[in-house]
């Protein structure tokens, strides 16, 4: 295999990653999340649940973090070493759209690496310190302000990620390749954002 057809190999897989199981893990973390805004008891329950899966160690080591790990290292990579033009031309209807949404799809992917890393520290670490992942310890950290305002910046930043990414998903693995289906592709896209955004947000806003 060639230096070229390695790199496009890859970028597939960071790609598909990016989609299942991340995206999926994503979407099922902020409705398990967004079960506190029923109740206290409620996102108790769900969080338990999650938590005595069979194997759930074994699920988060293998589905969820050495993905996010290779996701988002590769992505970082491709991040500072991608070409940006924003201000350029080019032909077709989206061609100053689709170099705004690049742009923001590395930069968003670097705010959401960061916020995922301390958000792992200040929950899933702390069970290994005798810690209960449950409402209360939730609400003590988006109490504070500036955790709060972090919280949110980084639910904006994972969620335009992973809705962005689906259109690079979608025309890498040659599912939209015409212009139409693109420009659809663009509209579900950011519908998807807003929604699963909103749901985020009044998730997080329910834990003070």
């Amino acid at each position: 295999m060639s230096k070229q057809d390695s790199s496009f190999a890859i970028r597939r897989l960071h790609s598909l990653l990016g989609v299942i199981p991340l995206g999926v893990f994503l979407i099922q973390h902020l409705l398990v999340n967004h079960t506190a805004t029923r109740s206290e008891e409620a996102f108790n329950t769900a969080s338990e649940f999650m938590g005595n899966l069979p194997f759930v160690l074994f699920l988060e080591i293998f589905i969820i973090y050495i993905p996010i790990l290779f996701h988002g290292i590769y992505g970082i990579y491709i991040a500072f070493t991608a070409k940006y033009n924003i201000g350029g031309t080019g032909y077709g209807w989206h061609s100053t759209y689709r170099n705004w949404m690049f742009s923001l799809q590395r930069i968003s992917g670097v705010i959401a690496f960061v916020f995922i890393a301390i958000h792992v520290y200040q929950t899933r670490v702390q069970v290994f310190f005798g810690e209960e992942v449950n409402f209360d310890m939730v609400h003590q950290i988006v109490t504070n302000p500036a955790w709060l305002v972090f919280y949110i910046i980084g639910i904006i930043a994972t969620v335009y990620h992973f809705a962005n990414g689906l259109w690079s998903f979608m025309v890498t693995w040659g599912f939209t390749q015409s212009d139409r289906s693109q420009r659809v592709m663009s509209y579900v896209s950011a519908i998807i954002f807003v929604v699963v955004s909103f749901i985020g947000i009044q998730a997080i806003l329910a834990f003070i």
